[in-house]
């Protein structure tokens, strides 16, 4: 079981095109509590797949309200569980962010390396998700409540493997393209 890593000779166009939007999507993230007035959005605590914050997200400038709509509805958003930057609450939560930080960060390492798809990967993605699984679930049964660098760590850590993953899925499927491609010539 060895885990396969090497440069790439030119750097993939496709992976390169994934982490463009992902590094928008962060920065804008990042932005949106700065552009809004300070201290205007501080409690947007919720509930995953619901969107209860709709008053307050309503007035929000374009493309923000959309940033803080899909954190409404896909995050749950509580205060005390997120950043804030400018007074003003994150998006998302601290763990939710770290994911997208992680998988823009492991997107980016992808771009100028390819690792093989093998046995030793998918253990290390598996590896990999057992922070985030034992400090979710201990919060969730109430075995302690973690903290918000904690959150981001195990968040980023799966975000990072999860970019990673989504890299050598990329390339996997334009590996099979041209397998398939050279085989009907």
């Amino acid at each position: 079981m060895n885990l396969k890593m090497k440069r790439r000779g030119k750097p993939s166009k496709v992976i390169f095109i994934f982490f463009i939007l992902f590094l928008f999507w962060i920065v804008l993230q990042f932005l949106a509590p700065l552009v809004l007035q300070k201290g205007s959005v501080n409690d947007l605590s919720g509930s995953v797949g619901i969107s209860d914050n709709k008053n307050v997200i309503e007035d929000m400038p374009f493309p923000f309200n959309i940033v803080y709509s899909c954190g409404d509805t896909l995050c749950h958003q509580k205060a005390e569980r997120s950043f804030f930057i400018s007074g003003n609450q994150m998006p998302f939560c601290s763990r939710c962010t770290a994911i997208f930080l992680g998988i823009t960060i492991g997107l980016a390492f992808m771009v100028f390396y390819i690792i093989e798809l093998n046995e030793k990967f998918v253990f290390l993605l598996i590896i990999s998700i057992i922070p985030i699984a034992i400090d979710g679930t201990a919060q969730l049964f109430g075995f302690w409540e973690s903290n918000n660098i904690i959150r981001f760590i195990t968040g980023f850590l799966v975000g990072f493997t999860c970019g990673i993953a989504i890299g050598i899925i990329i390339d996997e499927f334009k590996n099979f393209y041209v397998k398939k491609k050279q085989n009907s010539i």
